[in-house]
């Protein structure tokens, strides 16, 4: 095993405030980072702002606002849902950052220009805003509509860009996908059916790829071409490159060599294509290392129905943490959906789950052998832990994870009333509590990844020989 560990989220549009599916991804993200970090490794955790998008400049003309401050503004709204939900980003890397990202991108186009893989030629395709990407029509579903964005039509755009000869690819990227590549480890994309999928749509095969936009379509917003000031850096060439800039790429050698490539990126099934075909493409021509694999989640309903600004039901996360507090958002978002399966986020479900696992499972039996162990000396914490999650590395299953961990939350509880340790006294109690409150402590190490905040005051209750009553953990609802 090696000592380092980099991990990603998705770089987020920033045309909007976020919504519940970022915070399930930033959740996802932060649980894998604080995973490695139990295991003694020393970890990097990256996301950003994709702020060079032509979605951006639209809505910041909406808004009237300089497109620099809308960026600023809506990026920031990213960071503060972060700290919000305790997720410890090591690195928010900003597209707009001149200093940083915009000398790592032109460094990235230029090594796929030195390999001949970067031409230019007139152009006519149907583009949707939404995706930032062209479609053909075999693409899109029966209304000739984006799957991503149904009820948007798609624009029809004719100028000369620069294009990517993504076709050259095709054939060895099939070979890592699958592992059988003679120059180069697995890509290995989580969960297998997101593999099968990507290489059915390599076996399709594959089109050359515009990656520049004129200055005119980009509103002379975004990344410039090297050489050509007609024209902008397209997005996605541009945004994924971010997980390399804020690595110190085209900045800071050292930095990178340290830490990249990335071990895992967390991403939506909404964009497996550009991390799982486009993104390696670019590094294969730029003779850079590929990330190690990429884990893909599904989706959120809310109330059975997809998020939607038309049906109004998009949920801000802030105001769930509000309410329920950002421990309990982190326990449903990561215990109550598989992430292999879409999901349906409902307020009453939520609270119907907080009652019974937090309140009644978890705080309940913290509550419950603190008071027991009034009056009693306890043997003082040894710090031996058992690490019950050894095999939550290989899919990232969280639900499984805690699913584990509270059935030894259940385990306790039978012990106690089987044992009827209130009626015992003296050293019979004492013991008899040992063995109960060891595994707490051990309970609060291996919720470290998945409830931060919970563990540590766990974790501190516990750890003397002296265990103090304190107010419940997750106080009752309704």
């Amino acid at each position: 095993m090696t000592n380092k560990f980099y991990v990603t989220c998705a770089i987020p549009y920033v045309n909007a405030r976020p919504h519940i599916g970022h915070a399930l991804e930033f959740v996802q993200g932060d649980a894998i980072a604080r995973y490695q970090k139990l295991r003694g490794r020393q970890v990097l955790f990256l996301s950003g702002g994709d702020e060079n998008a032509l979605k951006n400049v639209q809505a910041a003309q909406d808004a009237q606002t300089p497109v620099q401050q809308f960026v600023d503004r809506n990026s920031g709204l990213f960071r503060t849902l972060a700290e919000n939900l305790d997720v410890q980003f090591d690195v928010f890397q900003k597209g707009s950052d001149r200093e940083k990202h915009y000398p790592a991108s032109q460094k990235l186009w230029q090594l796929c220009a030195g390999s001949g893989d970067i031409y230019e030629k007139e152009y006519e395709g149907l583009y949707c805003v939404g995706c930032e990407a062209f479609y053909t029509p075999d693409e899109l579903d029966e209304n000739g509509e984006c799957f991503e964005h149904p009820g948007k039509k798609l624009d029809t755009v004719r100028e000369k860009n620069y294009f990517f000869r993504l076709s050259r690819y095709r054939e060895t990227l099939t070979d890592i996908i699958r592992g059988t590549h003679s120059g180069y480890g697995r890509l290995r994309i989580i969960p297998e059916k997101r593999e099968n999928e990507i290489l059915a749509f390599l076996a399709r095969g594959l089109t050359d790829i515009s990656i520049s936009r004129s200055n005119e379509r980009a509103k002379n917003w975004g990344v410039p071409v090297p050489g050509d000031p007609t024209q902008r850096i397209y997005v996605w060439f541009d945004a994924l490159n971010i997980y390399q800039s804020g690595a110190g790429f085209g900045w800071n050698d050292s930095l990178y060599r340290k830490w990249w490539p990335a071990d895992i990126h967390v991403i939506g099934k909404g964009i497996l294509r550009f991390h799982a075909v486009y993104w390696p493409a670019f590094l294969l021509s730029a003779k850079l290392p590929l990330p190690k694999s990429i884990f893909v989640h599904e989706y959120f309903t809310v109330n059975g129905q997809k998020m939607s600004k038309t049906l109004g039901n998009v949920i801000d996360p802030n105001q769930i943490i509000s309410k329920f507090g950002s421990e309990a958002v982190r326990y449903y978002l990561l215990a109550k959906f598989s992430p292999f399966a879409d999901g349906d986020f409902s307020e009453p479900e939520f609270t119907k789950t907080y009652n019974s696992d937090l309140a009644n499972g978890l705080g309940n039996l913290v509550s419950r052998v603190a008071a027991l162990a009034q009056r009693l000396k306890i043997t003082p914490d040894d710090g031996k832990r058992t690490l019950l999650l050894k095999s939550f590395g290989d899919q990232y299953q969280f639900n499984l994870a805690l699913e584990t961990i509270w059935k030894v939350i259940k385990e306790c509880d039978v012990r106690i009333n089987e044992r009827r340790i209130w009626t015992l006294s003296g050293g019979e109690k004492s013991a008899a509590l040992d063995d109960i409150i060891r595994d707490i402590r051990n309970i609060s190490y291996n919720l470290t990844p998945f409830l931060p905040r919970t563990a540590g005051i766990i974790t501190d209750q516990f750890k003397g020989s002296d265990i103090p009553k304190r107010d419940p953990l997750f106080p009752r609802i309704g």
